[in-house]
């Protein structure tokens, strides 16, 4: 069982956000083999949803109200620690993403940039596709909506 917390940007300690940032490299730079920039501007704007487990971070996603990133609300960076997804967490770390957004946004259609390989995950927490598939940072991905 994993405890969830959502903060803004000012609420991280130092410390969280070192975590966050090094899960996030650990996983989508070198566990993928994909040189982007992860420290992209735009954590000021976000919530960040964090997953602990002993008091460390094994799952983390980052929300934006509709307009700061998609014209929807939406969910990003979702990640949970590789010796974690044995627990499914991913499903812990998602939906309490889309209650934080229903309660901080006040909305319930959310929208995500998916990679490919994660559709049926997406799925089955209620996402359907849409649109075509397309290359981010050289990774398939495809749109995707939540709709409540």
């Amino acid at each position: 069982m994993i405890e969830i917390k959502v903060k803004t940007f000012q609420e991280l300690t130092t410390q969280q956000l070192y975590d966050i940032l090094q899960l996030r490299s650990e996983v989508f730079v070198v566990e993928q083999d994909c040189v982007y920039q992860d420290i992209d501007g735009k954590d000021q704007k976000a919530l960040h949803v964090i997953g602990f487990k002993d008091r460390k971070i094994v799952a983390y996603t980052r929300l934006f109200k509709p307009g700061d990133y998609f014209e929807l609300a939406s969910i990003g960076r979702v990640i949970v620690s590789q010796a974690q997804r044995q627990y499914k967490y991913g499903y812990d770390i998602m939906n309490a993403s889309i209650e934080a957004v229903k309660t901080h946004y006040n909305k319930t259609e959310i929208k995500i940039s998916a990679q490919c390989y994660l559709k049926r995950f997406y799925g089955n927490l209620g996402f359907k596709e849409v649109g075509d598939e397309y290359l981010e940072d050289g990774i398939p991905h495809i749109g995707m909506i939540y709709k409540k």
